[in-house]
């Protein structure tokens, strides 16, 4: 697949249940080079930190694993080294900076450093801005919303989202996602009230 059909696909992921199989696949294709032992190429172990516990903020290990038990850090560095422009990745990164900066300001310390409740406010404050941003935007005249402004945590949550559902962990313990069904009865009769 060419790098621009890609990055296509990648912006255009904005919503993974609406996912293409293409998109799908790509995404499954990057999950498949997150190494065992992973080589970190942009996040530095600081910047590794944030985007680790921030994601996890945004998707909790509960009953199911959460985005740290996916590896979601390790995907989002892959991303940010081989798919994203720089444009995209000085933007991420300067979010990371962002992110610690609001946390001194609060809580006279950096994100990774507080309490998870002061972690929950920084990240529901960076949410309340996109989703103000999201009912900003006008519909056409054909009832369509343009695309929201690619913003640092717009990226966070989107490369969190997707890394997390098209991981291991995401298809198969949140997804239950099965690449052979156990079971397919094709002409299964069906039963009448007087069967039933």
């Amino acid at each position: 697949m060419q790098r621009r059909n890609a990055l296509k696909l990648l912006a255009g992921a904005a919503a993974f249940p609406l996912l293409s199989s293409d998109a799908l696949a790509l995404f499954r294709t990057i999950q498949s080079q997150v190494s065992e032992k992973p080589t970190f190429k942009v996040l530095t172990a600081p910047q590794q930190a944030i985007v680790e516990t921030m994601s996890e903020v945004i998707i909790p290990a509960t009953d199911t694993p959460g985005a740290k038990a996916a590896r979601v850090t390790e995907f989002i560095d892959l991303i940010l080294s081989e798919w994203s422009d720089e444009d995209d990745k000085k933007q991420f990164l300067d979010g990371l900076v962002e992110v610690d900066r609001r946390s001194q300001t609060l809580f006279a310390k950096n994100f990774v450093e507080v309490g998870a409740p002061q972690q929950a406010e920084i990240v529901r404050g960076f949410d309340a801005e996109l989703a103000q941003l999201f009912e900003q935007l006008q519909p056409d005249r054909h009832g369509k919303k343009p695309e929201v402004q690619r913003t640092f945590f717009f990226l966070m949550k989107h490369l969190t989202m997707v890394g997390y559902y098209t991981s291991e962990v995401g298809m198969q313990e949140e997804r239950h996602y099965e690449i052979i069904p156990s079971a397919h009865d094709q002409c299964a009769p069906i039963p009448t009230k007087e069967q039933s």
